[in-house]
């Protein structure tokens, strides 16, 4: 049995912070613990140190072959992407799970997952603060907390884990089960990781595969992609919906957002709501349904919900400079999400696009672009492609940084405009992550808001 680590070769490929959880998690089990790094050692000397010193056996600035065929288990961390070395282990019998099935084989209590293309942080950030202010004990893992792994020794049958779950970690899943299960939207993504399109919803699919009769599957009604997949978990199913009344589940009517069944019953107006956009509608009710799924009380959701402020770097408004308003949404690495960024203001607005180029289509933007924006700054790897499917939607400018990105932005909003950063890329061609860009952004409005009061 697998689940039994002890004297097992277990080969850890890639040591990020999820990495050296695992490894911590097997070195406590007995395993025989080796790591597999394409970065060179010393790039990971400081987090391979303590390791070493525990038995842990590295090769660093490339996979080989004899690792990986040696090994009785394989645990990728997410983001390492599906190399050849992965296949050949496959071919010989030999398992390839990520974090996410190893932790969800060991882990006590109730495990909510949440994945789609955009909005999985405010919905999981939500419904955790939904669920902690009932009373329950609940913890934040996955993408935007600890590694689901860190939490497997300290574990209760009372305690629940609201996970957002990306498609990279599903990738290597094979019987992950979310006891409560939500599919927010899915559009182009990650299409510099997965082969296509298919792979990549595939990916994404396999949250609902691993539920079982008695769970809950949250799953976006006007999404057909997504509502398609109803028919592929033996959950049931509870449907969030802006358009159209459902049976089970919630939506909208009449500028209030309600919880359909035998008796409907209302949770709150539309206009309550403390975030912006219509895409934050749908965010609220998965994480509503989410909550009610396990017990959460009408008011208590309604309560939460009423004080939650959104997160850093989603829609965040930062500053107003000259009646010129500045908003981060660094965290819109798609180009959906830039749509969706876009769609939510009532204004005019100067938007910075740019960034590391993930397989996203460009030209969803033109409408979007050409109704809202007065001009398209472009910065980053991704600048000349964006340029080919923006051409002619509305002015554009280019800027090799993020200071002549605001400026250039500033220069050219008029009083009662937005400034948006809404890149529609990863961050990783100028910055480590999308947070080091929000911030860099938020820095220089801080800089024009010191230079025009010293102007004064």
């Amino acid at each position: 049995m697998i689940e039994d680590l002890k004297g097992k070769r277990v080969l850890v490929v890639g040591l990020g912070r999820t990495g050296r959880d695992v490894c911590r998690f097997l070195l406590e089990r007995g395993a025989r613990v080796s790591v597999s790094e394409k970065r060179p050692r010393t790039e990971i000397a400081k987090g391979a140190a303590a390791l070493i010193e525990q038995g842990v056996r590295f090769e660093a600035g490339g996979h080989r072959l004899g690792d990986f065929l040696s090994a009785d288990l394989i645990i990728p961390s997410p983001g390492v992407p599906p190399v050849p070395e992965f296949l050949a282990a496959r071919r010989k019998g030999i398992p390839v799970w990520s974090e996410l099935e190893l932790a969800g084989r060991f882990l006590k209590g109730t495990i909510v997952g949440v994945t789609g293309s955009c909005g999985k942080s405010t919905t999981v950030t939500l419904t955790h603060k939904i669920l902690r202010e009932a009373g329950l004990k609940a913890y934040l893992a996955g993408n935007i907390g600890p590694p689901l792994i860190s939490f497997v020794d300290r574990s209760r049958p009372d305690h629940v884990y609201v996970t957002e779950i990306s498609s990279f970690q599903l990738y290597h899943a094979a019987t992950f089960r979310a006891h409560v299960a939500a599919f927010l939207n899915i559009s182009l993504n990650h299409l510099d990781w997965h082969p296509d399109f298919e792979d990549y919803l595939a990916s994404k699919t396999r949250l609902l595969l691993g539920q079982r009769p008695g769970d809950t599957a949250v799953l976006n009604r006007d999404d057909r992609r997504v509502w398609a997949l109803r028919r592929r978990t033996e959950a049931a199913v509870s449907a969030f919906s802006r358009r159209v009344r459902v049976r089970e589940g919630c939506h909208l009517l009449g500028g209030r957002i309600v919880f359909a069944g035998k008796t409907p019953m209302a949770l709150m107006a539309a206009k309550e709501i403390p975030l912006p956009g219509a895409h934050n509608l749908e965010n609220v009710m998965a994480a509503a349904l989410i909550s009610r799924a396990l017990g959460v009380s009408r008011e208590a959701v309604r309560r939460s919900i009423r004080t939650f402020s959104g997160l850093e770097h989603r829609l965040e408004r930062v500053a107003a400079v000259r009646g010129v308003a500045f908003v981060n949404d660094s965290k819109a690495t798609t180009v959906r999400a830039s749509r969706v960024a876009l769609e939510s203001l009532d204004r005019k607005a100067v938007l910075i696009l740019g960034g590391k180029d993930k397989g996203d289509d460009f030209r969803l933007l033109r409408k979007p672009v050409k109704d809202k924006a007065r001009l398209v700054v472009l910065i980053g790897q991704a600048r000349e492609k964006i340029k080919a499917a923006l051409q002619g939607a509305a002015p554009l400018a280019e800027a090799g940084s993020m200071r002549g990105a605001v400026r250039l932005a500033f220069d050219a909003a008029r009083r009662g405009d937005v400034v948006l950063l809404a890149p529609a890329c990863a961050s990783f061609d100028m910055f480590r992550n999308f947070e080091e860009r929000g911030r860099a952004f938020k820095s220089e409005v801080r800089r024009l808001v010191r230079r025009e009061e010293k102007g004064r």
